[in-house]
């Protein structure tokens, strides 16, 4: 794995379907879900796995049954998400995997630790809620 920040599949159905669900009023299957996102089923619950294991959802068995918010989606941010699937993003990073540069100094400067910061720092610093109203995407999902 990459250790600069990326936006694999799973984070990107992660993220989606969190949006879905804060948006919800009613628990979302994982079909209902990967039918609005286009994704393929089988991969989005392991994504659900995964989000479930971090405590961000909750499930519920039975006909009425699916996938909640565990907590209000003002008080979930997109950092917490985005780590449940990829892990800690670290603000110390290496293209070649190594603790100390291997040249004395990274040939990129201090330009992939910033990036790595302010990634970070985005996405702890905004919420379900607030991607919600960051643009109008997810709306033709409904």
């Amino acid at each position: 794995m990459s250790p600069f920040p990326q936006f694999s599949e799973a984070v990107s159905l992660a993220l989606h379907s969190m949006v879905l669900l804060s948006k919800s009023r009613t628990p979302l299957t994982v079909k209902e879900m990967a039918e609005k996102t286009g994704a393929s089923f089988h991969h989005l619950a392991k994504v659900f796995q995964r989000l479930r294991k971090a405590q961000l959802v909750v499930s519920t068995r039975g006909p009425r049954g699916g996938f909640t918010l565990s907590r209000p989606p003002e008080r979930i941010t997109l950092l917490e998400v985005y780590e449940a699937i990829e892990g800690p993003v670290s603000e110390r990073i290496c293209l070649l995997g190594e603790q100390e540069c291997p040249f004395g100094g990274c040939i990129f400067g201090g330009l992939l630790g910033e990036f790595a910061h302010r990634f970070r720092e985005y996405l702890a610093s905004h919420t379900l809620e607030s991607a919600c109203h960051k643009g109008e995407a997810t709306q033709n999902l409904e």
